[in-house]
């Protein structure tokens, strides 16, 4: 059952949301050759507690740190660890708060050092269909309008679209409905209603759609060991319309990219 919420609501989710963007933009300049992925762990869950949050995965169905870290060929999921990361690497960082109640998570892929030309394509399309699939999260659409905007604006560029993990409804709890695949058919599904709280999250792989699970019990990776790429915002329905409570501005402002990619999903501008 889908959960409204009110506008109220809204505003503390938009804080937890903010806790993460603030990680991950914290983060950002951290992403280099040499660092290990249990450093940067122990980073996050410092700087979401020291901003009165707490780690929203560390503990969630037993997992074991604070980010999900996923480099190269792992989809999401991936289990911080000792390896250095090295120069060609991308890195999908998940990342999860609970502030106030409510859950905040989204994520970005990080390129480490510089990233082969096909690579980069991969990230930036897989960034375009985050917001292609945003725009479809309105009054009057349904889940399967997200999924297919999703679906067909990568597979037109030859990538494959996991189909085993989704994203999600969120709230006071994680998970919520309604699951948000990155495929589907216009039209079909849960009807989108004033005040839901969704976590529209594109996985794609550079190659097959097919994954596999290490013995871990965690991580996700592609079938055939090619790239894959993550990116997830938290986006409320606010007046029939997407509106962005995540962020990638403290990224982007760490990284000293400029871009206006968000404009257009923004009620206010965050300081």
């Amino acid at each position: 059952m889908i959960i409204p919420k009110s506008r109220e609501e809204i505003e503390l989710m938009r804080e937890s949301a903010l806790i993460v963007s603030k990680t991950l933009g914290m983060l950002a300049p951290e992403i280099k050759p040499g660092v290990t992925t249990l450093q940067l762990d122990k980073m996050a869950e410092e700087f979401i507690r020291d901003h009165d949050a707490v780690p929203g995965f560390l503990g969630l169905y037993d997992f074991p740190n604070s980010l999900c870290m996923s480099p190269n060929a792992q989809v999401v999921h991936g289990i911080p660890n000792d390896t250095p990361l090295k120069d060609g690497d991308i890195i999908s960082i998940d990342c999860g708060a609970i502030k106030n109640g409510f859950y905040g998570d989204h994520a970005y892929t990080f390129e480490v050092g510089e990233v082969a030309p096909e690579v980069k394509k991969l990230l930036d399309v897989t960034k375009e269909s985050l917001y292609v699939g945003i725009r479809e999260f309105k009054a009057g659409n349904r889940v399967g309008d997200v999924g297919y905007a999703i679906q067909k604006y990568t597979e037109d560029h030859g990538y494959g679209v996991v189909r085993e993990l989704v994203g999600h409804g969120l709230g006071r709890t994680m998970h919520e409905d309604p699951e948000m695949p990155n495929y589907g058919k216009r039209g079909r599904g849960k009807k989108f209603v004033e005040g839901m709280v969704v976590a529209i999250e594109p996985m794609i792989n550079m190659g097959t759609k097919r994954i596999k699970q290490l013995p871990d019990g965690w991580t996700i990776l592609t079938a055939d060991n090619k790239p894959s790429a993550h990116f997830e915002h938290n986006v409320a329905l606010v007046d029939g319309k997407p509106e962005l409570l995540s962020t990638f501005k403290y990224i982007y402002e760490s990284l000293k990219i400029k871009t206006k990619e968000e404009d257009e999903f923004r009620a206010k501008v965050y300081d």
